[in-house]
Formats: structure tokens, C-alpha cells, sequence
């Protein structure tokens, strides 16, 4: 009793580390590619992240306000693995609308499988609509893909132990078939689930190994709505979601938070008041905006210490462009 307790407290603490990812998906050549994966490496990141959007410039793309991604997932993974050695590689996250669920399976298998266990994966319902639209797929109401999304999570899980195959969802099969290659880690690659709203967080915390808080963008763009839903207390109200799913689990739970507004600087206050005008939020509610991070290296440690302990935020991920300013943070955290 004593051992299966101090077990369970050690990976408690585990999960409870800093540890940080940065997320990139505009590389304008492939040596800028392998090279920003190097860098994060270099720099002491855990996880290099792409996201999984196909839609270049035009009247689709600016209906969802979302920056152009370049390149797609799965080969742009692999290519990261490749050019580095101990990094995980992940994407934040897959949409599993945009792929067959057994092909995909197979698919990160195989760079898990190349990478020798350095995979990382997280999966979404989807969310931008004129993105389905411009791709000519039909999107499902939401409980339909979130639905579908957890069994493609079940299914994946499978076919990472290398299991024999029979898998009958709802919306997801397969069956009479062995799994290969099985993954080389352990307990096969840490799954993330992530979004915003109600459904997609209580399945996160029923399934995920990592939940990953976002904006709700149910409406299907980027905008106020999305940015508004991620105060303080609405994030609170997120994190009572997760742990509604996950029960008497959630505190083997990681959960990662993306810091979309980061700027290191000597100058926080001015910068804080800036952002908070262009948001409409007063500089004492951007303050603690759970996705802002403002201030010099010292103060945003000392934040996300603040936060860690308020809300459980330990897995912070950044944008490509914050990779060199904030890797003093990355030193001074991770691991912590």
C-alpha cells in the first residue's frame, strides 16, 4: 500500500514540473524548419509543436482570422524528429476530422516508431468552419465530433501497444488485424486533448494524459468571443470541467496552457496597458489573464510559480517568434 502510494505521489509530482513547448507551423524554407526544431532543443524546450490546418490565403482563411499554417502535419512531424535527437515532436492539435482514424494511428505509430519514442500527440474536434467548408468536408454539430474524437483517442491508444484490433465505435473501426509497429515508450506517447468549452474538456479530463486549456472558439474563428472566454474565472470554471471528467484521476493530470500574449520586458506596465486597451480589459484583469505573460525574466517566473500553484498550469507552450527571449525562462523552470 505504502509503495503503490509513494508511486502514485512521484508521478503526481512529475506532472506537477515545468516543462515547456513551442509551437511553430510558418517555416518559409526547410533548413528554417529543421533548424527552429534544433533551436528548441538547444534551448531546453520539451516539445516542438506543430498544429494541423491545409487552407492557405484567401476569403476561407480571413473568415477564421488564423495565421497561415505551411505545412502539414504528419511529414512536417517526422522531418522534425529527423533533424533533432532527444525533443519531443508533437502536434497541438490534430484535427481527427482531416484524417482516416486507422491510417492516422498508423501514421504517428511510425513516427514514434522512427523517432524512437519522442512522440507527443494531441487531438481536437475542430473548430474552424470555413476551413471544412473551403475543403469540402461536412462539419458535424459538435457532440458528434468530440464524440468521434474520443474514439479515435481509444483507437490510437491501441494501436500504440501494438494490440490485435477490434475496435468498434460509434464512428470509428477497425478490426481482425494486428497493430504495428507498436511504440517504443513504455506506456505509449503522452496524449493531449485541448479546447475551450464545456464537452471538449470533460472528455479531455475522461481521457487525456495532458489537457490542454484554449479559447473557446465554438463559434468557429479566432476573435472576442475566444479571447473573452479565458479570463481568471473562466478558467477557473475550465479546470472544474476537466476534473468533472477525469474524477479521482485528475491529479495524474498535466495540464498545459498556450501564452499566447508573451512579451518579456523591463517595461510591463506600459505593455500591460497596451494590451489590455487593444482587448478590452482593464490592466488589473489582464494582469491575471491566464494566457498573458508580461514582464522581465524574474517576473514571469515568479507568475507562472503564482499559477502553478492557483490554477496547476505546469506545461506552458509559446509561439516560435518568443523561442530566444523566453528561454531564460525555460532555464530557469523547467524541470522544477
Amino acid at each position: 500500500m505504502a509503495y503503490g502510494l509513494s508511486l502514485q505521489n512521484e508521478r503526481e509530482k512529475m506532472n506537477n514540473k515545468f516543462r515547456f513547448g513551442l509551437q511553430y507551423f510558418m517555416p518559409e524554407s526547410p533548413s528554417q524548419w529543421r533548424e527552429t526544431a534544433r533551436k528548441a532543443e538547444d534551448s531546453g524546450y520539451s516539445t516542438f509543436f506543430l498544429a494541423d490546418h491545409y487552407i492557405g490565403s484567401g476569403s476561407a482563411l480571413e473568415a477564421a482570422n488564423h495565421p497561415i499554417q505551411t505545412v502539414a502535419a504528419i511529414p512536417a512531424m517526422m522531418a522534425a524528429a529527423d533533424a533533432t535527437s532527444s525533443i519531443m515532436i508533437g502536434c497541438k492539435v490534430i484535427c481527427v476530422d482531416y484524417h482516416h482514424p486507422t491510417v492516422l494511428a498508423k501514421e504517428l505509430a511510425t513516427i514514434d516508431f522512427l523517432s524512437e519514442g519522442r512522440l507527443e500527440i494531441g487531438f481536437g474536434a475542430g473548430w474552424v468552419s470555413s476551413e471544412y467548408e473551403a475543403m469540402g468536408m461536412e462539419m458535424d454539430k459538435a457532440s458528434i465530433r468530440i464524440k468521434r474524437m474520443g474514439e479515435t483517442v481509444e483507437l490510437c491508444r491501441e494501436f500504440f501497444k501494438g494490440s490485435d484490433m477490434n475496435y468498434d465505435g460509434e464512428y470509428v473501426y477497425a478490426k481482425e488485424f494486428a497493430a504495428v509497429p507498436a511504440s517504443p515508450q513504455k506506456n505509449g506517447p503522452k496524449i493531449m486533448v485541448g479546447g475551450g468549452a464545456q464537452k471538449i474538456l470533460t472528455t479531455a479530463g475522461r481521457l487525456a494524459d495532458i489537457v490542454s486549456l484554449n479559447f473557446n472558439n465554438s463559434d468557429g474563428k479566432i476573435g472576442a468571443m475566444g479571447i473573452g472566454s479565458s479570463t481568471a474565472e473562466k478558467t477557473r470554471e475550465k479546470i472544474s470541467w476537466i476534473k468533472d471528467g477525469a474524477g479521482s484521476r485528475f491529479d495524474q493530470l498535466e495540464l498545459e496552457l498556450p501564452a499566447y500574449f508573451t512579451t518579456v520586458t523591463n517595461e510591463a506596465a506600459s505593455v500591460r496597458e497596451e494590451m489590455a486597451a487593444n482587448f478590452g480589459f482593464s490592466v488589473e484583469e489582464f494582469s491575471e489573464y491566464p494566457h498573458a505573460l508580461i514582464g522581465s525574466v524574474a517576473e514571469i517566473c515568479e507568475t507562472l510559480e503564482r499559477r502553478r500553484e492557483e490554477y496547476g498550469f505546469s506545461y506552458i507552450s509559446v509561439n516560435e517568434r518568443h523561442l530566444e527571449e523566453f528561454a531564460p525562462v525555460v532555464a530557469e523552470l523547467s524541470g522544477k
